[in-house]
């Protein structure tokens, strides 16, 4: 992937910034098909940002599953629990996508919920990390 265009970087994090709700929710999906290092650290503080949009904290976490970043395993853990509907669900398809197995633990306690959409979510996003819910293992690939 080639570096992003700088000027079309810093509108899209001004974008983000600012006070349009509307803006800042198209500016993390164009932040995610942009991709490269700052574009990751962007949605990685929009996850993480309690105050913001809940849209826009949920297609931050989406975006991060589409960039495969390691480094976002950790907030998208903690997005597992946050408010509304699209962030949870979003982060745990995020983490299957990542592959990363600190998720699992995570994700199983996501299965205690009443939610449905978050149990499949996590159900999902076991499956794609290996992990066999009737055996209680993780079988690597």
């Amino acid at each position: 992937m080639s570096d992003p265009d700088p000027a079309v970087m810093k509108q899209l994090l001004a974008d983000l910034r600012g006070f349009d709700k509307q803006k800042r929710r198209t500016a993390v999906m164009k932040l995610g098909m942009v991709g490269g290092d700052e574009a990751i650290r962007a949605l990685i503080m929009t996850v993480r940002n309690e105050h913001e949009d809940l849209i826009a904290r949920g297609r931050a976490a989406f975006m991060l599953g589409q960039l495969k970043d390691q480094r976002a395993v950790e907030p998208l853990i903690q997005a597992l629990t946050a408010p509304g509907h699209q962030t949870p669900v979003h982060a745990a398809e995020a983490l299957g996508k990542i592959g990363d197995r600190r998720a699992i633990l995570p994700l199983l306690t996501m299965l205690n919920t009443d939610n449905e959409a978050f149990r499949e979510a996590a159900l999902e996003a076991l499956k794609r990390l290996g992990h066999d819910l009737r055996a209680g293992e993780t079988f690597s690939e």
